[in-house]
């Protein structure tokens, strides 16, 4: 008997994948996007939704359940900082004065990521209010080219930073969902 989870799939046509294609959220019929804009806004639904799909079915505990030592990295850690990363980006498209740390002081996402049902309820609360904050900001920036902020970042920069952001991090949940329960897939 061993305490490593077993690797299973719910897909039943693909077993390697994570969901079948045809039941896939991320799966739309017909022509991608048109322009560079709206294929970098399709490209960072879909990281997002796939983040989603790594949490789901998880209880508070597995949600906060950490990586390996020293890491203190969780499904749970990884939805705060990404809620809290959302907030940043929004403080570099605007002018005026920062908005506060969403959790406080340096990796408070991951560190205070811990096993209660509110908390998770208020990290994915967090989430979705950051997200739609930071979108709100950049549909005032159509124009890629625009730069903004203090910093006078491009919006085609954010966005891709968007992107890697989530894509890296949706590799971090696929390894974590492997860990808490053998769920495996794309």
């Amino acid at each position: 008997m061993t305490d490593q989870p077993r690797r299973w799939s719910q897909a039943t046509v693909y077993p390697d994948m994570w969901a079948d294609p045809n039941d896939d959220p991320r799966n739309s019929e017909g022509p991608s996007p048109d322009g560079e804009l709206a294929t970098l806004q399709d490209f960072l639904t879909n990281y997002r939704m796939t983040l989603r799909m790594k949490c789901e079915g998880l209880d508070a505990e597995q949600l906060a359940r950490r990586s390996v030592q020293p890491s203190t990295m969780s499904l749970l850690g990884l939805v705060r900082h990404l809620a809290a990363v959302e907030r940043d980006w929004c403080n570099w498209i605007s002018d005026g004065d920062p908005l506060p740390k969403l959790y406080g002081e340096r990796d408070a996402d991951f560190d205070g990521a811990v096993a209660e049902q509110a908390m998770v309820d208020a990290a994915y609360s967090d989430l979705e209010r950051e997200q739609a904050a930071t979108d709100a900001a950049l549909a005032e920036h159509p124009d890629l080219g625009e730069r903004v902020g203090k910093g006078g970042i491009a919006i085609r920069e954010l966005m891709v930073h968007r992107i890697d952001e989530y894509a890296r991090h949706c590799g971090h949940a696929d390894l974590l969902r492997e860990r808490i329960d053998g769920r495996v897939g794309q």
